[in-house]
């Protein structure tokens, strides 16, 4: 009896283990109609503090940057680059050697993209992402989104 009780206890701590995951991030996605057949996509990531995420122009060698990629879509065509919309923070960063550049509590990352019909469709690609804060990492990320654009 002893044992099973022992048993049910290690199980618990190690399921509410898993439970603990951090996940310091909340993604939004949205898109506005700016014209005919024209959408603003957005991707906003609020950040818990003391978390920060990496801006897409993070230099080679330091944290993995953020990264929008759209998946082929012969409905839609992107209009420019993505781009990003919050404080943005340039520091050098001992452990990685480089001067990185991120954000802290939210960044906006918006793309224009434009239909070649005026039909319903979707905007889907995924969201590549690290996160830190002063005392450690988390591994890089990936986020699948779907985005109506209609």
């Amino acid at each position: 009896m002893r044992h099973l009780f022992l048993l049910i206890i290690a199980f618990c701590g190690v399921s509410m283990a898993f439970g603990q995951l951090e996940n310091p991030v909340q993604w939004t996605f949205a898109a506005t109609k700016k014209a005919d057949k024209a959408y603003e996509v957005m991707i906003t990531a609020t950040l818990a503090k003391p978390w920060h995420i990496y801006s897409q122009t993070t230099p080679d060698g330091g944290p993995a940057p953020t990264k929008i990629v759209f998946k082929a879509n012969p409905l839609v065509v992107k209009d420019g680059i993505v781009k990003e919309t919050g404080s943005l923070q340039t520091i050098h960063d001992q452990n990685f050697g480089v001067d990185v550049k991120y954000y802290s509590d939210k960044v906006v990352f918006t793309q224009l993209l434009k239909l070649k019909a005026g039909v319903k469709t979707h905007a889907t690609g995924d969201v590549e992402y690290m996160v830190c804060n002063d005392s450690k990492c988390l591994p890089p990320k990936k986020l699948p989104f779907d985005i109506v654009l209609q």
